[in-house]
């Protein structure tokens, strides 16, 4: 029997939202891999990491790389393509590194269909749906970023309410003493004074930031640059 090495992943948020558990993604490869005939050598399980991340900077994903290195797989498994990857780019140079190593990816789920890399049909469905993945990651990140440009506009609450602000329903509301403050502080940058030293000078004040911390030179860098503080 071919040896196939088995990847799950969730993140906390998804645990929490969808209920996807590893063991879940875990006992549907396991039944792919008894199907198919293939022997699982080895199930690579990671939580609460981000598949934002390339694959090969996940501790997971580097142990592919380690066990694919040894050639003791010919197949690695994956309940979903987001499973592994979110990146395009990442999924088409890792699936062809493999491809080229003689080890077929195997996707369990597509929409109620298995796909496969040992085939050139398989591999034209995935160059496809990696693009098409890619391409809806990046449509939620437009779409969050225009709510979120929106609600700063209209002075809607819009996240963890900022320094300056006050929460009155779903809207912010001024603290005038706060913003006597951030108009300190942008007269101190327009003076010249670094980042470091507006600090400082907070602290040295003692004022506090809206959770009662010191001011950093980082601090004073979101102030200076958030749109909500423009002059």
């Amino acid at each position: 029997m071919e040896k196939a090495l088995a990847y799950v992943r969730v993140s906390t948020t998804e645990q929490a939202r969808e209920g996807v558990s590893l063991d879940a993604q875990e006992d549907r490869i396991r039944a792919y891999c008894k199907m198919s005939g293939f022997s699982l050598a080895t199930v690579i399980r990671e939580e609460g990491v981000s598949a934002a991340k390339l694959l090969a900077n996940r501790p997971g994903g580097q142990q592919i790389t380690d066990i694919v290195a040894t050639k003791h797989v010919r197949h690695v498994v994956a309940l979903k393509l987001d499973r592994l990857f979110r990146d395009a780019v990442d999924a088409l140079n890792q699936t062809r590194a493999w491809d080229r190593a003689g080890i077929a990816l195997h996707l369990v789920d597509m929409g109620g269909q298995t796909l496969n890399t040992a085939t050139a049909m398989g591999r034209m469905f995935l160059t496809m749906t990696a693009a098409f993945a890619e391409l809806e990651r990046n449509l939620i990140a437009e779409r969050t970023q225009a709510a979120l440009l929106y609600k700063k506009s209209k002075r809607l609450v819009y996240g963890a309410v900022p320094y300056g602000y006050s929460r009155y329903g779903d809207a912010l509301k001024v603290i005038e003493m706060e913003f006597d403050r951030i108009r300190q502080i942008q007269e101190w940058h327009a003076r010249g004074w670094p980042l470091r030293k507006i600090a400082d000078s907070l602290n040295g004040r003692r004022v506090r930031t809206k959770h009662g911390r010191r001011w950093h030179a980082s601090t004073v860098r979101y102030i200076l640059g958030n749109g909500l503080y423009k002059p």
